[in-house]
């Protein structure tokens, strides 16, 4: 399968080998971590530095971990994923809710209601990424950042077909992709967490921000 805002890349890069609804590969929860301490760490780090202190927050994909810093205080916490006893189960989510995006990429939420947007270790999964990555800037308002974190970690039945066939910097630049096209500014991909360097998982980091509204 194609997705739309791609039609660059090759037919079935979307494709996965598992065809079957997602809902029902996720409706067993998972009370698990998928990366280890050290890139759990490195996620957190990125999320202080990005996301302000008493904002929105929008977390995309999520379960019953955020990996939010615990000595933050934000305004609101959103939670989004697959698994309502996952997502009850999170003590940082303020409130939440469960939907296919793969099915229906449409957030629920308001135009210019969330100051940051964080998808952890799963945007591999997306069939319609830009179609969510657009939604995810409707809702950021203007100067708002999305930060996206992956590792080489996955479940392979489940991640589209073109992921699986890149490395970590060829991911980045995917994500980078992604995020172009869904009109984000200012897009940056970095390195978290190098096994060469600490050993542990790798991670990478994407970065957007919605543009400023500028007047007259």
């Amino acid at each position: 399968m194609t997705e739309d805002g791609l039609p660059d890349l090759p037919p079935r890069a979307f494709a996965k080998a598992d065809p079957s609804p997602d809902a029902a590969f996720y409706a067993e929860p998972r009370f698990v971590t998928h990366i280890d301490d050290g890139a759990i760490a490195a996620v957190t780090g990125l999320y202080r530095a990005l996301f302000p202190a008493g904002g929105t927050v929008l977390d995309l994909m999520s379960s019953w971990v955020s990996h939010l810093p615990e000595e933050v205080a934000y305004g609101t916490v959103i939670g989004h994923g697959m698994n309502a006893a996952e997502l009850a189960a999170n003590p940082r989510l303020d409130r939440w809710f469960v939907q296919d995006l793969n099915q229906e990429p449409g957030l629920p939420l308001a135009d210019a209601s969330v100051d940051a947007a964080g998808l952890c270790v799963s945007v591999q999964y997306l069939q319609r990424p830009v179609e969510v990555l657009r939604e995810v800037a409707r809702v950021l308002r203007p100067g708002g950042t999305v930060a996206i974190t992956f590792s080489n970690r996955c479940f392979p039945t489940k991640a589209v077909a073109i992921w699986q066939g890149l490395g970590g910097p060829d991911q980045c630049a995917l994500v980078s992709h992604y995020l172009r096209r869904a009109g984000f500014a200012a897009v940056e991909a970095r390195e978290l967490a190098s096994p060469q360097r600490w050993g542990g998982d790798p991670l990478w980091a994407v970065t957007g921000r919605r543009e400023e509204r500028h007047e007259g």
